[in-house]
């Protein structure tokens, strides 16, 4: 297995924590989210592992240095120009193992999934992606059709709408939990790196044409951290390691 850690972002949501320091070293217990990230990649079998910087980017690779991982970390630096989730994608391509599924992995979730069974389901599924997704409250959904392809994203704040091929009915609204686990050849369909732009639109560009398809989780196997508030939540949410 191999993973991709999205770590790059400002951090907005984690002011002042990251006024001084990247998101990713912001600690639950003591312990940094890149940390937390890498040993649960690495627990439940992640050999090679990229990770993306930008913001802070000096603290991250020294961190990253100071330590001993038992896997080995690359490096995808974006120091330039933050490239957003689906220019970071592009950009570390070159990185990754050219034969095998990428697990892509939010730096400020927090998870109990099964990873290795999320790959399994996916190399079974002939996907050339699969969003792992949850019933729970939020302002932006992914939209599915009954056999769980990708059809559509809303915000349901702004109204705003974005589809695969066309307006539907009868879709199926889940939460996105920002892990995704993608075959190797995807990020050759992405466009250039020289701009930033986000995954989930590419996403449904690419479900015209392939299989772009959901992984349904239990919301209590996975907590976004990406706010002082859940931070603090994140103090009592003890079992980090997948069941």
């Amino acid at each position: 297995m191999q993973a991709f850690i999205l770590a790059a972002g400002l951090g907005t949501r984690l002011h002042p924590l990251t006024d001084h320091r990247p998101k990713a070293l912001v600690e639950v217990n003591g312990v940094p989210l890149l940390k937390m990230a890498i040993d649960n990649l690495v627990r439940q079998g992640a050999e090679h592992i990229v990770v993306n910087v930008h913001h802070f980017a000096d603290m991250v690779c020294d961190y990253l240095a100071s330590c001993k991982w038992p896997a080995e970390i690359a490096i995808s630096d974006e120091r330039d120009m933050l490239l957003d989730t689906g220019g970071a994608l592009k950009k570390a391509a070159p990185l990754f193992l050219p034969q095998e599924q990428i697990v892509v992995y939010n730096v400020d979730i927090l998870s109990r999934l099964d990873f290795n069974e999320l790959v399994d389901f996916h190399k079974h599924s002939g996907n050339l992606a699969t969003l792992a997704v949850c019933h729970r409250t939020t302002s932006r959904y992914l939209l599915f059709d009954h056999e769980g392809q990708l059809t559509g994203w809303t915000n349901r704040k702004s109204g705003e709408f974005l589809w695969a091929n066309g307006p539907q009915t009868g879709c199926t609204e889940l939460a996105f939990s920002g892990i995704s686990i993608i075959d190797p050849l995807l990020p050759n369909l992405l466009p250039a790196a020289d701009h930033p732009y986000p995954i989930i639109p590419q996403y449904l560009n690419l479900a015209k044409y392939h299989r772009i398809r959901r992984f349904e989780h239990p919301a209590d196997t996975w907590l976004d951290v990406g706010t002082p508030d859940k931070l603090n939540l994140a103090q009592q949410w003890n079992h980090f390691s997948a069941k």
